[in-house]
């Protein structure tokens, strides 16, 4: 069982809380996105695309899509239709005006919905993509089972997550997660909680070994993944 960490800490459950906090920070989500990650995020999600591509998939499910980045890099990367779902209309929003903007709305649709009660059918989507999204299930292993049952047999979801820097960088890494980062997004969002929020959920969150086995366990036959700049992210492809 992971252990639940939430970014308001009240009554409400995770699942709202988390709906609650990116609506919140939605307008400037982007913006924190692409600085706090220097813009590495970007490349992790081209990673995550070359790798999905591999599969030529048709159609393809973006789940916690937020403002549609991974859903745009997929469409572009692998010429797929994609459906992007997410919790917080807000984020939602966001990516929609993004994806007119581009041009992209006749490849791409945008809806609002719930990563563990998915409103599709078994076996739709050529594959299923999240990225730093899984974190922030309620129950992970009911999302998990989801994103399972909504991709073909013998396709894969591919997840990028946070995980933790080991080795020699380790302990300079987490002191900018734990104190640098939360008051940069504090400032720049005005949400006291939510990039508090972050470094807790990573730290609180299964990685590499723990994390395969879970998907194991969630029935995927085969589960593999990539490390990312030194373990701050992987990425993991499970095969139905």
């Amino acid at each position: 069982m992971v252990s639940q960490v939430t970014p308001y800490n009240t009554e409400a459950g995770k699942k709202k809380e988390v709906e609650d906090m990116f609506d919140n920070i939605a307008p400037k989500y982007d913006l924190l996105n692409h600085v706090l990650s220097m813009k590495i995020d970007v490349l992790w999600r081209n990673t995550l695309v070359k790798w999905m591509n591999k599969d030529h998939p048709k159609l393809v499910l973006d789940v916690a899509t937020g403002t549609g980045d991974l859903a745009i890099a997929v469409q572009k990367g692998t010429g797929a239709k994609v459906v992007g779902l997410d919790l917080s209309q807000q984020m939602l929003n966001v990516g929609v005006d993004k994806i007119k903007k581009l041009k992209l709305d006749a490849e791409i649709s945008m809806e609002k919905g719930d990563a563990e009660n998915l409103p599709f059918e078994n076996n739709k989507f050529d594959a299923v993509s999240v990225a730093f999204g899984v974190r922030n299930f309620e129950d992970l292993e009911k999302g998990l089972s989801e994103l399972r049952r909504v991709v073909k047999e013998n396709a894969s979801v591919y997840i990028l997550e946070f995980s933790k820097v080991e080795g020699f960088l380790a302990p300079f890494y987490m002191f900018y997660f734990k104190n640098i980062l939360p008051q940069i997004g504090k400032l720049v969002s005005k949400d006291n909680r939510a990039y508090t929020y972050l470094p807790d959920s990573v730290n609180a969150f299964p990685f590499g070994e723990k994390m395969k086995n879970i998907l194991l366990k969630t029935g995927f036959q085969k589960v593999e993944y990539k490390k990312l700049s030194l373990g701050i992210a992987t990425i993991y492809k499970a095969t139905k």
